[in-house]
């Protein structure tokens, strides 16, 4: 198993810096101001690295969001009790929460993935690729094994890799899972618990104080290796995250763009940029997640959100937004007029084009 991971690892490429010049060469004659179409203008340039190609479309898009449930909630961490795991699975192919309905209003496909929801799924939309019902309580022991680990990193890989589209996006499903969450991100940032330690779904501040205390005994008593991703995952983490982490190593080794959507999806994109270093050039940014530890996640990754909406919902909510945008991108690099054909002469522009011309330095 840990040999098919290495393979993986391995089939992550660098970008293409040839195209990604012809992409800004491609944008410096395009009818406007240099850099005025902002994050379009790196984002068209960032997809000609993943793909090879000056011009991109964005025909088809699609979510993958993975369902788990975590043995932690027994310690009263969540609001909401673990049924709504199985529920919302369910809900989610059937176009009746935030994030399908997103999907489905924007035209892109979605499809839900249980990798450890701790119940039968009946449900035959919902694909069926349980390792287990639901992971141990992180309280008192490792999550999961090992090799479970691995297994659900390779399942979200080869689910991505499989998924016919010009960009995915990563969502999940599982109560708990902002506090396997936070307990991850605290091992691989070496942070302490309370700045990466939000409210998830909502919780009184007496739940809250338990949360973190939780959170604490989990990494005190597993010890997880922070040098390890793998190691992190299986010892405080889920089978969602795991998954998730994978699905991104399976999209950047396939040469896709793919999209983080909140907090949860930041921190399984985190663990496939420790695992390889590369996969973070194919990272597309979406909302800015109200949970506090998205923010040092995304810094950690040098990333930056491109909404900020207030958005804490999760299961992949942000993802078909952030799709609008990349195909804004497309639009800009492919149909916008150069000032050749504009019949503008852009020599006036000489003299702009040394060095930033634009910003106003404000007062102290």
């Amino acid at each position: 198993m840990e040999e098919k991971l290495n393979k993986l690892l391995s089939a992550v490429s660098p970008l293409d810096d040839a195209a990604m010049e012809k992409a800004r060469e491609r944008q410096a004659q395009l009818a406007k101001p240099p850099g005025s179409l902002g994050r379009l203008e790196d984002l068209s340039v960032q997809l000609a690295g993943i793909t090879g190609r000056v011009h991109n479309k964005m025909e088809k898009t699609h979510l993958l969001v993975f369902a788990a449930d975590n043995g932690v909630v027994a310690e009263g961490v969540s609001s909401a009790p673990q049924s709504v795991t199985l529920m919302q699975t369910v809900n989610l192919t059937r176009g009746k929460t935030g994030a399908s309905v997103l999907a489905k209003h924007f035209g892109s496909g979605i499809t839900v993935c249980d990798v450890g929801v701790n119940a039968d799924i009946k449900e035959k939309a919902v694909l069926n690729r349980k390792i287990a019902y639901g992971t141990q309580n992180i309280a008192s022991g490792p999550a999961m094994t090992r090799q479970q680990a691995v297994t659900a990193i390779l399942t979200g890989a080869k689910l991505a890799a499989e998924t016919d589209a010009d960009a995915l996006g990563v969502g999940e499903m599982g109560i708990g899972n902002t506090t396997t969450s936070s307990a991850v991100l605290a091992v691989l940032l070496s942070a302490e618990v309370e700045t990466v330690t939000g409210r998830g779904g909502g919780v009184t501040d007496e739940s809250f104080l338990r949360k973190k205390a939780i959170i604490r005994q989990a990494i005190e008593v597993n010890r997880p290796d922070r040098d390890d991703p793998v190691d992190v995952l299986a010892k405080v983490g889920g089978f969602d995250l795991a998954a998730m982490c994978g699905a991104f190593l399976g999209a950047a080794a396939t040469r896709r763009p793919v999209v983080i959507d909140g907090f949860i999806s930041a921190v399984a994109a985190l663990c496939a940029v420790r695992l390889c270093p590369r996969a973070r050039d194919y990272l597309v940014p979406s909302h800015a997640s109200f949970e506090i530890g998205y923010r040092l996640a995304m810094e950690s990754m040098n990333l930056e959100p491109l909404f900020l909406l207030g958005m804490r919902l999760g299961e992949g909510s942000g993802c078909p937004l952030a799709f609008q945008v990349l195909s804004a991108a497309c639009a800009v690099m492919n149909d916008m007029a150069t000032f050749g054909q504009a019949g503008i002469d852009d020599g006036y522009l000489d003299e702009i084009r040394q060095g930033d011309q634009f910003t106003v330095e404000g007062k102290a």
